[in-house]
């Protein structure tokens, strides 16, 4: 059984060539990789069309109300009133939380034909570097992929890398519904992949879905691949701070707000996206019955409890993941805190034998993957703890699981 504890004196000493290698960053680079990503161009046109916009002689709400009241709005609107919106504000209603899945899955996908035709015309555009066009192609076959029939887009911004949501069941009449929140490098191209596809946002949702389903047939549930945010690029500065994961979170937050019904919510964080859930706990709805992370490289706490969340903790790391080997600490704003599965931080450490490294929790077979979906569906006292003493289930007995099939 490997063990988790670290001394905190070793930790430092591990620490001292990782951030001497960050700090040479910054002084060569400055702290340019830290400027705050702008808003979409697209989308905020989109917005400030819908600001100025009318249906039958009234003004529109406030795209940033409350996710209630715009809910009520969109509820006092006939089907064709909702076409006329998606049409012509397909990006500002694709993406405003408050407004019914199903409408936002119409307007993003009204968008992303949209943009499809205008990577196709740059595809062909003289004026464009061959880069360039090449990447028109790339982005053009992306939105085609996602206008498959049947795929429901929750959220979609073209603008730089591509942020984008998808949804896997019906959110409206599910019981449990989960959220995966991916780290590092995740974009529009990488939302999805044929060679390693558990790696990436889709295969992981994806998967969890289909290991939901399994592990309770009888509970209807939704997955949601959640990449509307500005991930890291790669392993540098960004990925070494909090402050992706500061805009994430806000993000990440006004999504949860807004999801239909009272479903418990359980939040599915990888990599640097347990950073971003570690930012974002204090401020989730009391819906979010649990927090587990995968391959962390910290939450920015020290301790479980200092997450100000009433959510479950649970963490898990394979024993040939190279994250295991980042200094967990933080020091002048870099780095992520303590680490998550050890004996002093208190989350519940669950198993996560055959892992494969740092991108296969979500395979198929896995022992992370079954631990995954048994949270995703209530079945706490199924899972399966990475110690003996099985500490990660107690406290436990009465809740309502859903229990395998």
């Amino acid at each position: 059984m490997t063990s988790f504890d670290t001394s905190p004196q070793l930790n430092v000493w591990r620490a001292l060539p990782a951030l001497a290698v960050v700090f040479v960053m910054l002084a060569t680079t400055g702290w340019t990789a830290l400027h705050t990503h702008r808003e979409s161009s697209a989308l905020q046109a989109s917005l400030d069309k819908w600001e100025h916009g009318r249906i039958h002689g009234l003004r529109l709400p406030d795209p940033d109300a409350a996710p209630a009241r715009l809910g009520r709005f969109f509820a006092s609107l006939t089907p064709h009133d909702h076409d006329r919106l998606a049409h012509r504000y397909a990006l500002a209603v694709g993406n405003m939380n408050g407004a019914p899945a199903s409408l936002r899955y119409r307007a993003n996908r009204i968008a992303l034909e949209q943009a499809r035709k205008v990577e196709r015309t740059r595809m062909h555009d003289s004026r464009i570097s061959p880069a360039g066009r090449q990447d028109a192609g790339s982005r053009m076959h992306r939105y085609e992929s996602l206008l498959t029939p049947g795929r429901q887009i929750l959220a979609f911004d073209p603008e730089g890398s591509g942020r984008i949501a998808e949804v896997f069941g019906d959110l409206d009449s599910a019981r449990r519904i989960s959220v995966v929140v991916p780290g590092v490098d995740t974009d529009l191209l990488t939302f999805q992949r044929t060679y390693r596809p558990y790696s990436a946002p889709v295969g992981m949702a994806k998967a969890l879905y289909a290991a939901e389903r399994t592990a309770s047939p009888s509970t209807p549930t939704a997955v949601i691949a959640w990449a509307d945010y500005t991930s890291p690029n790669g392993l540098g500065v960004d990925a070494a701070t909090g402050l992706r994961a500061g805009e994430g979170a806000v993000r990440l937050n006004a999504l949860l707000r807004a999801l239909p019904g009272r479903a418990p919510v359980s939040m599915f964080c990888h990599s640097y996206g347990s950073v971003l859930c570690g930012v974002a706990a204090h401020g989730m709805p009391r819906r979010v019955s649990d927090i587990a992370v995968a391959a962390s490289p910290g939450m920015r706490v020290t301790k479980a409890s200092h997450l100000g969340t009433t959510a479950r903790v649970w963490a898990m790391r394979d024993a040939s993941d190279w994250v295991q080997d980042v200094p967990y600490l933080e020091l002048g704003g870099l780095g992520h805190g303590a680490d998550p599965v050890g004996s002093g931080f208190g989350a519940r450490v669950l198993s996560a034998r055959d892992a494969q490294g740092h991108s296969g929790y979500f395979q198929p077979g896995t022992d992370s993957l079954r631990n995954l979906a048994d949270i995703g569906v209530g079945a706490y006292e199924a899972v399966t703890c990475a110690r003996e003493d099985d500490a990660c289930r107690s406290g436990l007995s009465g809740t309502t699981t859903a229990g395998r099939a």
